[in-house]
């Protein structure tokens, strides 16, 4: 009986039927496995790559902040070179008329001249024309001051002037009279051109003086109605 029933059920097989093969199932296994390997891979060199380029962009800061610090201490010694550039030709130059050949040798001479050895020869003579520059302009400046304290007048004559200034001992800043002679006329002439403007716009603000007032003076021979009208005026010299 057994015998039959082991062949009722080989009967009941169907014909040419095959057990499932194992290697598909093995090698999709490997290939995801792989795929996930290079992924892995790609992904680790991807990270690598963003860490070198990070490394480089925090390198490439450093050295920019580290050349701007050496540019900031380069230009605080530079200043401290000038500062004392100045100071040297404060104390040794007050003579706007020196030129940079003699004072270099007496700069030489003073131990604050080597506090200066950053700056060039061009830069430091660049700052000793700044300040003969400045030493002329204040002379000047004084000399136009002692000539209006002295009330000279917009019309005076340098000969006139030169008499005033003989026994004055402000004026002695100017030992070159052609010097002297120069900036006396320069001023004369600054203001002569300011009391010309002035007056222009005196007459323009004076509403009594018109196109009729000229043929009133031609007439007349004389400016007197207009000397009338405008001698209040400081303006009016």
């Amino acid at each position: 009986m057994n015998n039959n029933m082991k062949l009722d059920t080989s009967a009941d097989a169907e014909p040419g039927a095959a057990s499932p093969d194992p290697e598909p199932e093995a090698e999709a296994e490997a290939e995801g496995a792989e795929s996930d390997t290079s992924e892995a891979r790609a992904k680790a060199a991807r990270a690598q790559q963003s860490l070198k380029e990070r490394e480089r962009e925090v390198q490439k800061a450093l050295a920019t902040s580290l050349r701007d610090r050496d540019k900031e201490r380069e230009y605080h010694k530079r200043d401290e070179a000038v500062q004392h550039f100045n100071a040297l030709l404060a104390d040794l130059v007050r003579n706007p008329e020196l030129s940079w050949r003699e004072a270099k040798k007496q700069l030489k001479k003073d131990h604050r001249y080597s506090l200066a050895e950053l700056l060039s020869k061009d830069d430091k003579e660049r700052l000793f024309t700044t300040h003969t520059h400045a030493l002329g302009n204040k002379r000047r400046d004084k000399f136009r001051a002692l000539l209006t304290e002295l009330n000279v007048a917009p019309t005076a004559s340098w000969r006139e002037t030169r008499a005033l200034l003989k026994h004055e001992p402000r004026a002695q800043a100017y030992p070159d009279p052609d010097k002297m002679e120069r900036e006396f006329r320069d001023y004369q002439r600054d203001r002569q051109t300011a009391a010309k403007t002035a007056l222009r716009q005196l007459l323009l603000e004076t509403r009594g003086i018109t196109h009729k007032t000229l043929r009133a003076v031609q007439a007349a021979g004389g400016a007197g109605a207009a000397h009338n009208l405008l001698k209040h005026d400081a303006r009016y010299i």
